[in-house]
């Protein structure tokens, strides 16, 4: 294998983002001392530019977060199946010969991170909010869901987007107005899909005996929501949870090798977090 491989992660705003720290200590943890793995702040306008500017012999592979998921796509020569069903791609695997391939890791991710919870079937399940990542989540959801999704929702615009995602990807969905958000919390399933604090209300709410929580946020944490869950000792699946899983499989992509090391992306995630 090539020495001396790059990797980073792009977005705008990306100072925030831990996947730095995750493929870094897998790259230790792999015996990889003479990869590396940055961050760099790209925008929409600046992403042709620098793809173009990249070295294919230096370069193995990105990770890609807001807003260059969709912005991307024209700019590949290939898209997954996966990938392609949400219009979304977070990686890209730079060939030698310059060829770029994108994927998406957070629909097998989210799979990954509920299966590591004991959740591989569900009767019917709740997703809160409606942005990108719902999507996503309606993605995973199609392959472990064998009923309804409600989709609890701000707005009319929204609704009929979900309700769009839904028949893409083959999923029965239901919307409903986000003020009886309250009403999910007793799904098997709940996924919050919704930026911090969104959910704090509904902390109050979670009945006695929850089914499984998974809160797309991973700082600050717990949420409330969380927290409420875990209260009543009922399975949480976190951000980071997510985050951990998606880059392990963004690891073996750009390094072909498997499997990535798990326990030391997840360790190296929590210890960062514990210092902001």
């Amino acid at each position: 294998m090539t020495a001396g491989r790059r990797a980073a992660v792009l977005g705008s705003p990306i100072a925030h983002s831990l996947s730095p720290v995750l493929h870094r200590a897998a790259y230790a943890a792999m015996g990889l001392a003479d990869w590396r793995y940055d961050r760099f702040e790209v925008d929409e306008e600046a992403l042709p530019g620098f793809l173009d500017g990249l070295d294919p012999a230096e370069w193995a592979g990105l990770s890609l977060t807001m807003p260059l998921k969709r912005a991307v796509i024209p700019l590949l020569d290939s898209v997954s199946d996966t990938a392609a069903s949400v219009e979304a791609v977070n990686t890209v695997v730079l060939g030698p010969d310059g060829r770029r391939s994108g994927d998406n890791t957070d629909i097998p991710g989210m799979l990954a991170a509920l299966r590591e919870r004991g959740v591989t079937s569900v009767p019917s399940a709740a997703i809160l909010g409606a942005g990108a990542t719902a999507s996503s989540a309606l993605a995973a959801l199609a392959r472990i869901c064998t009923g309804e999704v409600t989709a609890y929702v701000r707005g009319p615009a929204r609704a009929a987007q979900m309700q769009q995602w839904g028949t893409r990807l083959g999923v029965t969905v239901r919307t409903a107005d986000w003020d009886d958000a309250a009403k999910a919390l007793g799904e098997p399933l709940v996924v919050a899909t919704t930026p911090a604090g969104a959910t704090d209300h509904l902390a109050a709410a979670v009945p006695d005996h929850p089914g499984t929580l998974f809160d797309v946020l991973y700082h600050p944490w717990p949420t409330a929501l969380a927290a409420a869950w875990t209260h009543r000792a009922a399975p949480v699946v976190s951000g980071l949870d997510l985050l951990v899983h998606q880059a392990v499989l963004q690891v073996e992509q750009h390094t072909g090798r498997t499997p990535a090391p798990l326990a030391a992306m997840r360790t190296a995630g929590e210890a960062a977090l514990g210092t902001r």
